[in-house]
């Protein structure tokens, strides 16, 4: 395949048709369309092979957490394959455990593979794009329908309007006097661009300069051509952009709190590990023993079945340690974030870009239909008074098609003079655009700039008093209309039927301008003009008066038009010149096609000559205007820290007009520095790139490419920057890819775009994006306070299985208690502090830095301080029921157990040799009773009531700290538990869960638990109830310890 097509935009037409040895009038011959296909392939895009299934539920696995998971699943169930033993479960109860954590793993798996299959459609998107079938001609025939995959380099392919390009072409001859080609899809620019056959003669220009260029997945708007096919395939504009597409899907990183986790999940990994083996290591007494014979160790003895046991304990140890139900909370609080979003109009694609907004530290925006509507209008428009020394000026206000939005500022339709009346009739006639609604939405047809001149005469009115009443009754009625579809435009209507257009004299790139000839009530014919300007006041050799008076042009007002006509310009509005011509010779009875003169009209050299002495009329200014809510948004942007830079491929002036407008820039500013085009910034050096998107304030790029957009989002990205960028065409698509956020747009975005991006503004509002920032800055806080709350939880759970194996007592917890407290109890609480409320002054703060830890060292010890007292109670419990008769007046054997002392507890594996020792049988409530055939089962089979308590203390502690983790620093007191009522509706769900397992007698036995009584609760509150004050004395302590080192700050 060709590697470097050439520069075929700066060749001229004959260089073209040699390269490729083919012939304008006959095309290639099938011998050689065969030949050029075995050279440049197939005119379709690549498809990129998909990761096969088999990889992607591996990479599902590719976790620490999961490993970790993993290993544990394994040994538990090789575990479980063993015989029952004195120590061990049998039976059911054995596979509890394995079986529950391979379901999450499962179920882990299971929506990673979907979410991996569901996030590459961009690529579909762009061959959605591509045109299915051309006209070619092949041998010196025209092939009507030709698969356009089946187009070679060299082929000669003919346009007309409406049809879809089907690769880049050269063109090669106009078949009209005009060609417009719509490629906002590839450019991000609404108007529609002209072409011709000149050649361009730069060999590196941007994609809007190359004139003699049509572009595969553009739109011919009017006009049909003869063109040269260059560039088939993945060597068209729209393949460049899918290999960048692919390429920044390669540079995708993890999310800051991915990479937060990660890195958590490594240290984790690390500290289990260490300690497991501590803690199966300190037990290798029970399971290894020797004697001391001569100073030698002699008669090794070990126990496979105490070994093994030590061996759980250790595995429940990790068990505990790990989080298992942190990344469904995370996922739940997400997806409740994505709710909320899509509540305010922003629609998130991917789940933690929720949390990337939040840290988002630049905003890269487009400007055409992002910051401004998309959609031309009027803003401001002028005519000559009743001198020609003075002007009279009109603003537009309405920024939509629509046209019942907005009006003319301080507008009479009674009032309309001379002037303004002709200037209706203009916009009126000559105009070949229409309007059509697309639910609440305004669309044009045609060209934007005309369609705006039509809503500008709907805005007029008509002088006609008795016309007026008329369509007042006609708008009315369309109100109600069950067709709301179509659009009338009833002050057109009366304009063209008072002025009935018989000619058209079509657009061309050298007289600029565009003309009609009409025929008036009176018989008359008369020409009415739009078009550039200066090239219609250089035509012009009279001006009308607010009377309707003539009087030759002269300098000072030919002076005064062009200052009027520069001063609308510099605000960056598109300007165009009005005029008409009464006299027009052997034209002024033309009529029908038979009449002598229609000769004259099919020659458009002779337009230039019919459009002279024309009389001039007045300016209409016209631009796509910025959205209103937009300056506020950016006032916002700039409060809560984060950058804006405007991207886009508009021309320079009129970006720095728009960003002036939306107060990024203020009105005095010198955008030296701060502005400048795609190719100007990228020939500085990187030092300078890097000191300019350094800078602080906003900045603007024009002219800007996609190979641009993507350059600059690299270099902040490199400069650890959390960049959002927004767009809405195809060439924004890469961009989007690369960023850390992609924003589309919802409504005028194309599919390409939103399938590339993380999230779609339903709504196009950029003031959408803001909200979303301060949706996700909110989201994250609330996920730190889980995230923190269920790893003090668990640092509680790994102090209480370390406990248990230092003491050398039965373990009080078994590893599926423990799982069960991982995802089901500590999973409610967790998800609704994903409900706190946001912090008021939320977007008054900077963003935060992405490098910040979850956990800093203060939080450590504090977690570590609650994790001590959660392991102490836990176990203490355990241990007070086996040793005390009663805690603060509350009896412990009231159901008969038999009391040990704490060394007997301590030393449990010897009970087989220690002599006289029996144990009694006890009840549990709901009138069970606990019997043992060897007591040395006490401390198996019957510890099941001091399990319960430790698990009840345990979930009950969870609960109590829930109520910690409702602020960071903030004691109950300011922020009381009802401030989030979701809260205390999740620890009474957690709550009826640990109850249902309790005393559900199926599922106790499951969990190797009994039900308590009520004194038994009372003790598990009193156990519990201190966790709070605990973290209370600890907030206290570091909202002091903060208040002085901002005193030691301040002095």
């Amino acid at each position: 395949m060709e590697e470097n097509p050439f520069p075929a935009w700066s060749w001229s037409i004959e260089e073209c048709l040699k390269e490729y040895n083919v012939k304008l009038e006959k095309g290639l011959s099938t011998y050689e369309v065969e030949k050029k296909r075995e050279r440049y392939g197939w005119n379709e895009l690549d498809r990129e092979k998909g990761k096969p299934l088999w990889r992607l539920v591996l990479e599902q696995f590719d976790d620490m957490l999961v490993k970790i998971l993993l290993v544990a699943a394994f040994i538990s169930f090789f575990l479980a394959f063993l015989p029952g033993n004195e120590y061990g479960e049998s039976g059911f109860k054995a596979y509890v455990e394995p079986f529950v954590i391979v379901l999450i793993l499962v179920l882990n798996a299971i929506v990673g593979v979907w979410q991996e299959t569901n996030a590459e459609k961009a690529l579909d998107a762009l061959k959605e794009m591509q045109s299915e079938s051309a006209k070619v001609l092949r041998d010196g025939y025209y092939v009507p329908d030709l698969p356009a995959r089946e187009l070679v380099p060299g082929d000669i392919v003919e346009l007309r309007v409406g049809d879809k390009v089907p690769a880049d072409m050269r063109v090669a001859a106009l078949k009209t006097s005009t060609l417009r080609i719509e490629q906002s899809s590839l450019t991000g620019e609404a108007m529609p661009v002209m072409k011709s056959t000149n050649p361009v003669f730069m060999d590196d220009c941007e994609l809007q300069a190359k004139e003699s260029m049509v572009f595969a997945g553009t739109t011919v708007v009017n006009g049909s051509c003869l063109c040269i096919v260059v560039g088939t395939g993945m060597h068209t504009e729209i393949g460049k952009i899918q290999t960048q597409i692919h390429n920044a899907s390669l540079e995708e990183s993890d999310t800051p709190l991915k990479k937060k986790l990660d890195e958590f999940g490594g240290n984790l990994t690390t500290a289990i590990g260490f300690v497991c083996l501590l803690v199966w290591v300190i037990n290798y007494r029970y399971f290894l023993t020797w004697e001391i014979v001569n100073g030698w160790p002699t008669n090794f003895r070990f126990s496979f079945e105490k070994c093994t046991y030590y061996f759980k304990i250790a595995i429940a140890l990790a068990v505990a340690a790990i989080p298992e139900g942190l990344p469904a909370v995370i996922t739940t609080c997400l997806a409740l974030g994505t709710r909320k979003m899509a509540q305010k109009n922003a629609i998130v694609r991917k789940l933690p870009s929720v949390e990337t907004l939040g840290c988002t530290t630049v905003i890269c925006s487009d400007k055409t239909g992002t910051l401004t509507t998309n959609q031309m209008s009027v803003t401001e428009f002028f005519t000559l008074d009743r001198k020609t020394t003075t002007s009279q000026i009109f603003h537009v206000e309405g920024t939509t098609y629509n046209p019942k939005e907005g009006g003319i500022v301080d507008w009479t339709c009674s009032n309309m003079d001379a002037n303004l009346q002709s200037m209706a009739e203009i916009c009126a006639v000559c105009n070949d655009a229409g309007i059509f609604c697309n639910g609440h939405l305004f669309r044009a047809t045609g060209l934007p700039t005309e369609a705006a001149l039509k809503v500008l005469v709907e805005k007029m009115g008509v002088p006609d008093i008795d016309a007026r009443n008329r369509i007042r009754d006609t708008q009315v009625a369309a109100d109600y209309s069950i067709d709301r579809s179509t659009v009338k435009l009833v002050c057109c209507e009366w304009w063209a039927k008072i002025s009935k257009r018989i000619a058209t004299l079509e657009f061309d790139c050298v007289r600029k301008s565009m003309s009609v000839i009409v025929r008036k009530p009176t018989g008359n014919n008369r020409l009415l003009v739009k078009g550039a300007v200066e090239n219609i006041l250089e035509r012009s050799s009279h001006v009308q008066l607010a009377d309707g008076s003539l009087v030759p042009m002269d300098e000072p007002c030919r002076q005064l038009l062009l200052l009027k006509h520069l001063e609308m310009s510099s605000k960056g509005q598109r300007c165009l010149g009005l005029a008409y011509k009464d006299d027009l010779g052997e034209l002024s009875d033309y009529y029908v096609e038979s009449h002598r003169a229609h000769k004259k009209l099919l020659d458009p050299s002779n337009y230039s000559e019919i459009e002279n002495n024309l009389v001039f009329v007045g300016v209409v200014g016209l631009r796509d205007p910025p959205r209103y809510e937009v300056d506020k948004a950016i006032e916002d942007c700039r409060e809560a820290g984060v950058k804006v830079m405007v991207i886009t491929g508009d021309n320079k002036s009129t970006a720095e007009a728009i960003c002036r407008e939306i107060q990024l820039f203020s009105d005095s500013e010198d955008l030296r520095g701060r502005s400048f085009t795609g190719k100007e910034f990228m020939v500085l050096s990187s030092t300078e790139q890097i000191e300019i998107l350094s800078k602080p304030g906003g900045k603007v790029f024009s002219r800007a490419e996609p190979k641009h957009k993507q350059e600059i989002v690299r270099m902040l990205k490199q400069m650890g920057e959390i960049v959002a960028m927004t767009g809405d065409g195809v060439n924004d698509a890469p961009a989007l890819k690369l960023a850390d956020i992609g924003i589309a747009m919802g409504i005028t975005g194309t599919e390409v775009a939103k399938e590339a991006s993380d999230m779609v503004l339903a709504d196009d509002n950029f003031s959408t994006i803001v909200s979303a920032i301060a949706e996700g800055r909110s989201i994250y806080n609330n996920m730190k306070a889980f995230i923190r709350y269920m790893i003090s939880s668990n640092i509680g759970e790994v102090i209480s299985i370390s406990l248990t194996a230092v003491m050398g007592i039965p373990e009080c917890l078994i590893p599926v208690q423990l799982l069960w407290v991982n995802l089901v109890t500590d999973g409610p609480p967790a998800t609704a502090l994903g409900f706190n409320p946001a912090d008021v002054d939320i977007m008054r703060k900077p963003p935060r830095n992405s490098n910040d830890p979850l956990i800093n060292s203060w939080l450590l010890f504090r977690y570590m301080v609650i994790g001590t007292y959660v392991g102490i109670a836990t176990v203490g419990i355990f241990v007070m029921w086996y040793t005390q008769a009663s805690f603060m007046g509350i009896n412990l054997v009231s159901d008969g157990h038999t009391l040990v002392g704490l060394s007997q507890l301590r030393n449990w594996g010897e009970c087989p040799t220690w002599s006289n020792f029996t144990a009694a049988a006890f009840t549990v409530s709901g009138g069970n009773t606990i019997t043992f055939k060897n007591p040395c089962d006490y401390f198996s089979i019957g510890k099941v009531k001091a399990t319960t308590l430790s698990l009840s203390v345990l979930v009950a502690i969870e609960m109590f700290n829930s109520l910690n983790a409702l602020s960071e620093d903030n004691s109950l007191v300011r922020m009381p538990p009802w401030r989030n009522p979701w809260l205390l509706v999740a620890m009474s769900v957690s709550f009826g869960l640990h109850f249902l397992i309790l005393y559900v007698p199926f599922l106790a036995d499951v969990f190797g638990i009994v039900p308590l009584s009520l004194n038994e609760w009372f003790l598990v509150i009193l156990f519990s109830a201190p966790v709070v004050l605990i973290d209370e004395v600890l907030k206290l302590i570091g909202r002091r310890s903060r208040i002085c080192k901002k005193k030691d700050k301040t002095a």
